[in-house]
């Protein structure tokens, strides 16, 4: 407990996630502990914490070498083991239903977007997802472009019916929208 509220003050006083965990884990030697005691300054449940913590345990916590406390701060940090999990509302959960519609259609996506969209979906930040999507492409040979740009208008839409979107969304929107009309047009009537 007292390691967590040392972390919360590191936290309050303006470290960054990855510092707190660095300077606690150079006070300790104790890289594990100091991870939870972040996990618990940051109120990110224990059962979530625990699991993020377990799958990186052997390649960062396991044998930390001194002197790579930052390092590994930054990665637990890159990794989301520190990410705070929003409540998501019935709309978000719709949305993020679409998202996972779009990544079907896609036809394959690169690992470290699958991870951002992870990240992004656990801490409820929809719009940075939504703007990822449209900067992207479904693959040519096995994505579904039609399928794809329809998704994103439907997500989008939901987006946009929040009490304050972000202004983002409305040009990404209508970009998707012309996207969809040329992916119908290039679709062969069956």
């Amino acid at each position: 407990m007292r390691l967590a509220s040392t972390a919360r003050h590191l936290l309050d006083a303006g470290a960054t996630r990855a510092e707190a965990y660095a300077t606690l884990a150079r006070r300790t030697h104790e890289p594990l502990r100091s991870a939870r005691a972040v996990r618990e300054a940051l109120d990110i449940p224990a059962a979530e914490a625990t699991i993020r913590l377990n799958d990186c345990y052997g390649a960062l916590l396991a044998n930390l070498r001194p002197g790579a406390e930052a390092d590994t701060g930054e990665l637990l940090e890159a990794l989301g083991v520190f990410d705070v999990p929003k409540q998501l509302d019935a709309r978000e959960l719709a949305v993020i239903d679409l998202f996972l519609t779009a990544i079907d259609a896609m036809g394959g996506i690169r690992a470290g977007h699958q991870h951002g969209l992870g990240r992004w979906f656990v801490t409820g930040n929809l719009t940075t997802a939504y703007l990822s999507f449209v900067a992207a492409q479904p693959v040519p040979c096995t994505g579904d472009p039609v399928q794809y740009w329809t998704t994103l208008v439907q997500a989008g839409e939901l987006l946009l019916a929040t009490p304050r979107p972000d202004t983002r969304i409305k040009y990404a929107l209508t970009q998707c929208r012309t996207n969809a009309t040329r992916a119908t047009s290039a679709t062969p009537a069956s």
